[in-house]
C-alpha cells in the first residue's frame, strides 16, 4: 500500500513540476490508475467515479489521460481491440493478454532489456524502447473450457 501512495505522491509532484493543475478529478483518475490492476479503459475510469463526481464526463477523463500520457505518467495500450487501455508508467514491465477475455496482466522480466542492445549491435540503430506482448487464455477463462 505504501508503494502506491508514493507512486500517487511522486506523480502529483509531477504534475506541479510540469505546471499541471491539480483538481480533485485528476488526483482521483490518477489514483484509480495506480491502484487499478486490470488496465482500465477510459470508460471504466469513468463509470468508477461517476458516483464521486456525478459532474464529470468521459470527455474529462479522456482530456485527464491525454495530460497525464504527455507529462509521462501514462502509457495508453491499443492491442487491437476497440478501446485504448491505459497503465499507470512504474518500471518496465510487460503484458500478457488473455484473448478470450481480454484481461491484461503485467509481468517483470529483466532479461529483456539484453534485447534493446542486441538490436542496436546488429542494426546500428539507436533504440529508443521496446514492447512485448504474450497471448493466450488466462486461468478463469481456461476453467470454464474445461466444463
Amino acid at each position: 500500500m505504501a508503494v502506491t501512495q508514493n507512486h500517487l505522491k511522486e506523480a502529483l509532484e509531477t504534475l506541479k513540476e510540469t505546471g499541471v493543475r491539480i483538481t480533485p478529478q485528476r488526483h482521483a483518475i490518477l489514483e484509480y490508475l495506480i491502484n487499478s490492476m486490470s488496465h482500465p479503459t477510459a470508460d471504466e475510469i469513468y463509470k468508477s467515479l461517476e458516483g464521486k463526481f456525478p459532474n464529470m464526463s468521459v470527455a474529462t477523463v479522456y482530456n485527464n489521460l491525454r495530460v497525464f500520457r504527455e507529462v509521462g505518467l501514462v502509457k495508453e495500450l491499443t492491442y487491437g481491440d476497440a478501446s485504448a487501455r491505459f497503465d499507470f508508467v512504474t518500471t518496465d514491465h510487460y503484458h500478457i493478454i488473455c484473448e478470450e477475455c481480454g484481461k491484461i496482466v503485467d509481468f517483470y522480466y529483466p532479461g529483456l532489456n539484453e534485447v534493446e542492445h542486441l538490436a542496436s549491435h546488429v542494426t546500428g540503430f539507436k533504440v529508443g524502447h521496446h514492447r512485448m506482448e504474450i497471448y493466450g487464455v488466462c486461468p478463469d477463462c481456461a476453467s470454464k473450457e474445461v466444463h
